[in-house]
């Protein structure tokens, strides 16, 4: 089911930049074309006859007898965004387990007021979640990096825990365990990550949490939870939307004419094609992966996305998952 998602993907991907491209194309006939005719004729009636896409009778541009008629409406709106292409997968992923609701959280209008997020249990109460635990010692590290960069930590009710008193940084660094990094803290914990934002210069995005409860005098939960609350879904919205609209939707399709890296201009700014498509590629999973938007398979769509864009851009994607590490597919708590 996968490999069908991202061959649907990747196809209808294609038709988008093959469209895109042949109307930036047909843009540059119709600036050469119509800045011939003005310089032959200050002014010259829009002509209402036999025309194509790009000549002044297209539905690309606005009618105007002035020189800049073809740089008013240069593209055509991309009829196939970011969540478009996502929803793709959502459909292969839900037809693979019927069972399985695979919505937007915003959809869910009372749970996604209120939080709904993900939840990736590493470590539950004395037992090590196998699915997911080859990935706690790395999750563990990066929790005990943020309490010592930060300084704090937040308890149940958000309220801060300061750890720069009493020796806790120092204990909490040498933290070999789950028992060990709760006595460090002294409570219930949770800390987050954060992303920087290309979309807004100077901007930081919280990630995802990593949290530590205790559930028995010997036992600890230690999960990594990513809630989905309106603000949020904003803020990685307009990443998701900058990563997609203006380098991908209306770039790629050069890449698949040149397997090398060619500079050319787009809106007058210079792009360096291939390059800048990889690049936007991996933007939009990273933020992807922060942002947990469904309720169910958000990490396999995320994949399944991922490959189908770079066999769009007729890019081949060599690597696999490292061996004894599987990927998450993490179940959904409100």
């Amino acid at each position: 089911m996968a490999g069908l998602a991202a061959l649907e993907i990747a196809q209808k991907v294609v038709r988008v930049w093959r469209s895109i491209q042949t109307d930036w194309k047909h843009s540059n006939k119709g600036c050469l074309k119509h800045g011939k005719k003005v310089r032959r004729k200050e002014l010259i009636p829009t002509s209402h006859n036999r025309g194509g896409a790009g000549c002044s009778t297209s539905s690309f541009f606005e009618s105007s007898t002035t020189s800049n008629v073809a740089e008013d409406r240069p593209f055509r709106r991309p009829s196939l965004p970011w969540h478009g292409v996502y929803s793709i997968a959502v459909k292969w992923r839900q037809i693979s387990e019927p069972c399985d609701q695979v919505v937007w959280i915003n959809k869910l209008s009372e749970e996604f007021n209120s939080g709904f997020g993900s939840e990736t249990p590493l470590v539950l109460g004395q037992a090590k979640v196998v699915r997911y635990f080859p990935k706690f010692y790395r999750a563990f590290s990066v929790a005990k990096t943020l309490m010592k960069e930060n300084k704090y930590a937040r308890d149940k009710k958000n309220n801060l825990i300061y750890l720069n008193e009493d020796g806790k940084l120092q204990e909490i660094m040498n933290a070999e365990s789950c028992s060990d990094l709760y006595k460090a803290v002294g409570q219930d914990f949770w800390l987050a990550t954060w992303c920087h934002s290309t979309a807004v210069e100077g901007k930081q995005l919280e990630g995802t949490r990593i949290s530590l409860t205790q559930t028995d005098p010997i036992g600890y939960d230690f999960a990594v939870k990513t809630p989905c609350t309106p603000s949020r879904w904003d803020d990685f919205e307009m990443e998701m939307v900058s990563a997609w609209e203006p380098r991908l939707s209306k770039a790629t399709g050069f890449c698949r004419h040149s397997v090398m890296l060619v500079v050319v201009k787009i809106m007058g700014q210079p792009i360096l094609m291939c390059e800048n498509v990889r690049g936007a590629i991996l933007r939009m999973t990273y933020y992807w992966y922060n942002f947990m938007p469904l309720s169910r398979g958000t990490a396999v769509i995320g994949l399944v996305v991922l490959l189908g864009l770079f066999m769009a851009a007729n890019m081949e994607f060599a690597g696999t998952i490292p061996e004894g590490v599987q990927g998450c597919n993490s179940r959904t708590r409100p």
